[in-house]
Order: structure tokens, then C-alpha cells, then sequence
């Protein structure tokens, strides 16, 4: 019988059989515009509007999606003769799969349905704390991270320590900035056992330099969780090269798989700072199984990764990091001149990824992301959680067109002027 995680449809091979090859690493990557059309003509998009809000799950590519019908079509017919007798074995591939992309051992990682049931499994069952001990994080955080971090003085009975991201406008050596906020806050706060990390911040798009930070965390006797939800797939990276012992990840925004599809990670050796989930007894407590429970997840996605990590690996992290880049460039360069337009991302490439978010002078972020959709056709989408307030979040895709971020930069002169 063939591997179920091998199968795929006519659809799908057709089309990677149809994409050119990916392109070598060069200054001009991100801009190959002919290599960028052939990506594009993988999806399917609306024409009502330029959808600039895609940070809250990625669209599937067309040969995706036809591997995730297949497996609708099957999960529903067989049902239950399809995965009672081959599940465990499916999962176990899976989950070898799944590690083999992130750079790490399949003991260190396993499905869930999203980045946040993993990052609320490690916070509430992250067991290194005492009572009087502190645990850190920053406004930049995922706010349900920032509840469960709240969450741990009542169950820890610990001190838990918010800080301020400085925001980046006119500072040349930001990394600077906030690795020395970070440090500050450690040195303030010396009794800090846990950190919460953001890779991306969700709201701005700002990219933590996390190994820096983990390693300054680990000397002052802290262990850190890493929110990757918005950062594998985006970036080129292995999840190992955080330097993290925990991170919680997405495979449903930039590495395309369906709606449905997370991980966590606890790197070997850390598995037994993290309690069993409420006490589950399905797995040894020697098994990274034990320390979430999802439930029935949806089959058919999770038998749709496979194709979403061959798609992914197909086109290239590192040249799906500098399309994005590229696309982020093109309107924060020329809105950064813009009377009134404050960027939430330096220009440091360390530091960004396709998401950036902006505020425009004399106007809230809601009235600003209502213009440029009624006015200029343009999808953002406002986000909570800087303490300076609300942000406008831009995120384009791999289908997005430079003339689709050309006209936000143009948008944004408009307003711009109309503010000053």
C-alpha cells in the first residue's frame, strides 16, 4: 500500500512539474518578478480587493488544496476505516516529517491544531517556578500568551513582569535597543525564571533577535518559550538555531498547510519542566505526546502537510524570505519618508519579515484601515497589544504583486497629506 503521507494528486504534480526552478540566492531575488508570476498562478485569489491581511492563516496553493479535497473526499467516505487501524502509523511518519523540516529530533515535537494550543500547554504547564519567582514578557506578546503569563500567579504563585518594547522611529542600532531592554529588565527582575519570546511579533512584524535573547535569559537562570506562530516559513531557519528549550509554531500560516495545523517543541533534555497536560495518562510521561491533548484533530489537513512541506521546500525558505522581504521593502521605504508615518520594524533585515505595521499621525488605527479599504481597495487589518496603542498590520503573500504594496505606499502618500 502506498504511504498515505506520500500521496498526491495529478493536480499537484502537474504543478510543481510546471514551476520553474528556484532561483539561486542573489540581490535580486525577491524581485524576479517572471519566477514570482509563476508562483503567483499557484493560487487563487479574489479581484474585489488587494488582500493585504494575510498574518492570520495563509492561503493554500491550488496543488495544496486539490491533496486536501483528496483527503476530505477519503476521511469522509472511509471514515473510521481509514484511521483506526492506520493512524498510529500515519502519525508517527507525520511527526518524522514534520521534525525532519524543522531541524530537530521527531521526540522534540509534536502536532497540534495551532501555535497557540502549544505556547498554552508549555505556559500553564511549565513546572520550574516557585512561589516569589518572576516570569517576563512584553507588550509585543500575543495577548493569550500575555493572559496565561498573567495566569501563572494564580497557579505559581509568581510575579509576572510586563515591559515596554521601545518602538523603532529614528533609532539606528535598534537590535541594540532591545537587546539592552531585555538585559535591563533581567537585571531588574533578578529572581525571573520563565521569558515569553516572540520570533515575529504578531502585531508589529518586528523579528526578536530570540538566540541573543535566550542566551542572555539562560544566564540569568531563565528558560524561554518562543512564540514562532508568525516565523517558520516566513524565515529560513531551524527551529534548533533559536537556542530555546520550548516553541510553539504554526504550519498553517507561511509553510501553507491547511487550517488546522501547529507543533510544539520541548528540546531533548527540557521534557520534564512541562507537566503531562491536566494529568494525561495516553502517553508515557516520557513521551512529548503526553504534554498536549488535542482531541480528534482534522485528519485531512494533518494528512496534507506532506504536500504543503514538499510545495514549501519546492519554491525555497530562503526565496520565499526574500520575496516577502522584497514586498515589505517596497512600501515601507518610500512610507518611511511620509509626514505622519510612523513604522513598527526597522531597516535592519535581522529584524523584519513580511509583516510590518504602521501609524499615521491623526488618525486611529481603525479609521486609517477603514480608508484605505473603502478608498483605495486595499485589505489591512488593525491589531492590539503596543503599549503606545492600536497598529495598522500589513501582511502581504507570496501572490501578492509589487504593484499591490506599490499602491499602499501610494495610498499612504494620500493620507499623509491629507493629515498634515
Amino acid at each position: 500500500m502506498t504511504d498515505p503521507l506520500d500521496v498526491r494528486t495529478p493536480e499537484f504534480d502537474a504543478a510543481l512539474r510546471a514551476l520553474p526552478a528556484t532561483p539561486a540566492p542573489s540581490p535580486a531575488l525577491g524581485t524576479d518578478e517572471t519566477y514570482w508570476d509563476a508562483v503567483r498562478g499557484l493560487y487563487r485569489q479574489t479581484d474585489a480587493v488587494v488582500n493585504l491581511e494575510n498574518g492570520y492563516w495563509g492561503a493554500m496553493a491550488e496543488p495544496v488544496k486539490s491533496v486536501f479535497h483528496h483527503w476530505i473526499d477519503r476521511v469522509n467516505d472511509e471514515t473510521t476505516t481509514l484511521v483506526r487501524p492506520h493512524w498510529p502509523g500515519i502519525h508517527d511518519g507525520l511527526r518524522e516529517r514534520v521534525a525532519a523540516a524543522m531541524g530537530c529530533g521527531v521526540e522534540e515535537i509534536e502536532l497540534t491544531r495551532n501555535a497557540t494550543e502549544a505556547l498554552l500547554a508549555l505556559i500553564s504547564g511549565y513546572n520550574r517556578l516557585s512561589p516569589g519567582d518572576t516570569v517576563l514578557y512584553s507588550d509585543l506578546d500575543y495577548p493569550c500568551g500575555k493572559d496565561a503569563m498573567e495566569w501563572l500567579r494564580e497557579r505559581r504563585g509568581v510575579t509576572p513582569v510586563r515591559i515596554t518594547i521601545p518602538e523603532p522611529h529614528g533609532q539606528e542600532h535598534f537590535r541594540r535597543t532591545v537587546v539592552r531592554t531585555y538585559a535591563q529588565a533581567l537585571r531588574t527582575h533578578p529572581r525571573t525564571r520563565l521569558v515569553l519570546l516572540s520570533h515575529v511579533c504578531f502585531a508589529t512584524g518586528l523579528v526578536m533577535p530570540v538566540a541573543e535573547l535566550a542566551a542572555l535569559a539562560r544566564e540569568a537562570g531563565a528558560d524561554v518559550i518562543a512564540d514562532a506562530a508568525h516565523s517558520w516559513g516566513a524565515l529560513d531557519f531551524d527551529v534548533p538555531t533559536l537556542d530555546v528549550p520550548f516553541a510553539a509554531l504554526n504550519l498553517h500560516k507561511w509553510i501553507g498547510a491547511p487550517l488546522g495545523c501547529g507543533a510544539i517543541y520541548i528540546r531533548r533534555g527540557h521534557l520534564a519542566a512541562v507537566d503531562p497536560y491536566l494529568g494525561d495518562r495516553t502517553w508515557p510521561a516520557d513521551d512529548i505526546r503526553s504534554r498536549v491533548h488535542t482531541g480528534s484533530p482534522n485528519f485531512a489537513a494533518w494528512l496534507t502537510v506532506p504536500a504543503a512541506l514538499e510545495l514549501h521546500g519546492r519554491i525555497g525558505p530562503h526565496t520565499k524570505e526574500a520575496r516577502l522581504r522584497a514586498l515589505r521593502d517596497a512600501w515601507v521605504k518610500p512610507a518611511r519618508a511620509l509626514p505622519g508615518v510612523r513604522i513598527m520594524t526597522p531597516d535592519d533585515p535581522s529584524m523584519t519579515t513580511g509583516i510590518t505595521a504602521f501609524r499615521l499621525d491623526g488618525r486611529s488605527a481603525r479609521a486609517t484601515c477603514d480608508a484605505l479599504r473603502e478608498r483605495f481597495g486595499l485589505f489591512t487589518v488593525t491589531r492590539p497589544g503596543p503599549d503606545a496603542g492600536d497598529v495598522v498590520r500589513v501582511t502581504p503573500a507570496l501572490f501578492s504583486r509589487m504593484s499591490d504594496v506599490e499602491r499602499l505606499a501610494e495610498a499612504l502618500g494620500v493620507l499623509s497629506r491629507e493629515a498634515g
